[in-house]
C-alpha cells in the first residue's frame, strides 16, 4: 500500500512525458510528410509515434488507475479492447522499428549495392507494409478477446493471473502454443531483419568514418550528410528498443520462476514494457534538427 502511490506517480509521469512526446513527434512528422518532400523514413516514424501512444494509452493509464486504487470502471468489452490493443501495439513497435531500420539501412547504401534494388520508392509502398502489419498482429492476437475478462463479471475461483481490472481466463495447451509459436517467430524474424540491417548500417558508418579520418588528415572540410546523422539516430533507436525488449523478457522470466507474486510488490516489467515508447521520441526530438526547430518554435 506505501509503494502504490509511487508506482502510480511514476506511471503517471512515463505516460504523459511519453504520450506528449510522441504526439509532437508524430504530428511534425505528418507535417513534413505533406508540406516537404514526401521521404518513405517521415511516414514510418509518425507510425512508429503512434505505435507508442497506442502502447503508453493501453498499458500505462490502466496501471497508473490501479496503482492509485481507481473504481473499476472497465467492463468486459473494455477490457478486451485495451489488452488487444497493448498487444497489437507491442507487435507493431517491433515491425515498425525493424522497417525504419531497413528502409533506412536501403537509403545510406551505395547506388551500386544490391539493397537499393529493394528501395521503397513511393509513400504507397510504406503503407501497403503498414497495413500488413496491422493484419498480422491483429491475426496473431485474435485468441485475447477469447479469454480477457473484467474482474467485475469473474468468479474469483475462475481467475488464472492478471490485474486488478482484467484477468485472463484459462484456455487449452494447444491454443496457447499456437500463438505462443507465432509471436515468437514474429519477434525472431523481425529482430533477424533488424539485427541484418544494423550491422551493415555499423559497416557503412565504420566506412564513412575511415573516410572522414583521411580527409581530415588531408586538411580537407567534410560534413555529415543528413542521411547518416539519421542512420546514427536509428541505430540509437534500436539499442534502445532491444535493451528495453531483452531485459523485459529476461526480468519477467525472472520473477515467474523464482520470485512469487511479485505483482503485488514491483511493476517492474511494466516499467520495462513502456520504456522504448517514453524514451523513443526524445531521442528523435534531439537527433533530428527539424524537429529540434519545431521544438524551439513552440
Amino acid at each position: 500500500m506505501l509503494l502504490d502511490p509511487v508506482k502510480g506517480t511514476v506511471f503517471l509521469c512515463l505516460t504523459g512525458m511519453g504520450t506528449m512526446g510522441n504526439i509532437f513527434v508524430f504530428v511534425s512528422y505528418m507535417h513534413m510528410f505533406q508540406s516537404t518532400e514526401k521521404k518513405p523514413i517521415h511516414l514510418i516514424l509518425a507510425h512508429l509515434a503512434l505505435t507508442n501512444i497506442g502502447m503508453l494509452l493501453s498499458k500505462g493509464m490502466p496501471k497508473t488507475m490501479e496503482a492509485f486504487n481507481f473504481e473499476n470502471f472497465l467492463d468486459d468489452t473494455s477490457c478486451k479492447v485495451v489488452v488487444y490493443l497493448a498487444r497489437i501495439s507491442r507487435g507493431l513497435s517491433i515491425c515498425t522499428s525493424s522497417l525504419l531500420t531497413i528502409v533506412q539501412a536501403i537509403t545510406i547504401s551505395p547506388g551500386h549495392s544490391r539493397w537499393q534494388r529493394l528501395k521503397l520508392k513511393t509513400p504507397q509502398h510504406i503503407l501497403s507494409l503498414i497495413l500488413f502489419f496491422w493484419i498480422l498482429n491483429s491475426l496473431i492476437s485474435m485468441n485475447l478477446p477469447y479469454c480477457i475478462k473484467s474482474i467485475n463479471s469473474m468468479n474469483i475461483t475462475q481467475i488464472k493471473k492478471g490485474g486488478d481490472y482484467c484477468y485472463f481466463v484459462p484456455e487449452s495447451q494447444t491454443t496457447r502454443w499456437i500463438f505462443l509459436t507465432l509471436m515468437v517467430l514474429r519477434d525472431a524474424v523481425f529482430q533477424g531483419a533488424m539485427g541484418g540491417a544494423s550491422g551493415y548500417m555499423v559497416l557503412l558508418l565504420h566506412k564513412h568514418h575511415q573516410h572522414v579520418l583521411y580527409l581530415q588528415n588531408s586538411k580537407l572540410l567534410y560534413r555529415t550528410s543528413p542521411e547518416l546523422r539519421a542512420a546514427q539516430s536509428v541505430l540509437l533507436l534500436m539499442l534502445c528498443f532491444l535493451f528495453f525488449y531483452w531485459a523485459d523478457c529476461f526480468i519477467s522470466l525472472i520473477f515467474t520462476f523464482f520470485i512469487e507474486n511479485y505483482s503485488k510488490i514491483l511493476n517492474v516489467p511494466e516499467f520495462l514494457t513502456l520504456g522504448y515508447a517514453v524514451i523513443s521520441p526524445f531521442i528523435l526530438i534531439h537527433r533530428d534538427e527539424h524537429l529540434t526547430k519545431c521544438c524551439h518554435t513552440q
